[in-house]
């Protein structure tokens, strides 16, 4: 993969990145996200597509002594993860790569947890395909992924909703996601125990938790 779709859909609004996502009930679907995740004391856990760093920065923040892992393409968000990191008093390790590309980004190193938020919607399918399949690659037998993403949008108000993320992120990459084929792709990625934990309703349409593990 040689190219990506900036936060907030375009690089020149990359710095209202933040204050967009705050629409979302950002707070309830991170917060879940953190639950699920449940970093352990020296837990390996890397953040695919971490953006601006507001999650890491939780998960950091929620224990301290796991080690988290921060990767993302966009070396603009990642400068804004750094800043926020730096006020919150934590230190993820931040890197730049693309999330197709994590094996030789971690370079062999054990990971406990592998989490991801509002990225793969934006992906092309095969694209989906290689980043779940990058993931499941980096995991220890039995690690786990933990992925928020919007899912499959099951009323009309959602999929009304839903229409700004496809304004700003194109439909041919979202739709799949829509019509609830994140879960599918996770299964023929080899992940075991695939299952929607969580449906949030937000301004935007419906974000998903999907929850699963790599098999021992």
């Amino acid at each position: 993969m040689t190219s990506f779709t900036p936060a907030a859909g375009r690089a020149s609004l990359t710095r209202f990145y933040d204050p967009l996502i705050a629409l979302t009930r950002e707070r309830v679907w991170r917060g879940l996200t953190a639950k699920h995740v449940a970093p352990q004391p020296d837990d390996v856990i890397v953040d695919v597509g971490c953006g601006t760093g507001s999650l890491a920065v939780l998960l950091s923040r929620t224990e301290p002594r796991a080690r988290i892992i921060g990767i993302d393409p966009d070396p603009a968000v990642l400068a804004i993860a750094r800043r926020k990191a730096l006020s919150a008093g934590v230190r993820p390790d931040w890197r730049v790569g693309m999330g197709d590309e994590l094996e030789g980004i971690v370079d062999g190193e054990r990971v406990d947890t592998v989490v991801s938020s509002l990225v793969l919607h934006q992906c092309p399918m095969a694209v989906k395909r290689a980043v779940l399949a990058s993931m499941h690659a980096v995991l220890r037998p039995g690690g786990k992924v933990v992925i928020a993403d919007f899912g499959e949008q099951r009323t009309a108000l959602m999929r009304l909703a839903f229409r700004v993320v496809q304004w700003a992120d194109g439909k041919a990459d979202t739709q799949p996601n829509a019509e609830g084929v994140v879960p599918e792709l996770m299964r023929e990625a080899g992940f075991v125990g695939v299952r929607e934990t969580d449906v949030v309703a937000t301004v935007n349409g419906s974000i998903s938790l999907y929850v699963a593990r790599r098999g021992a």
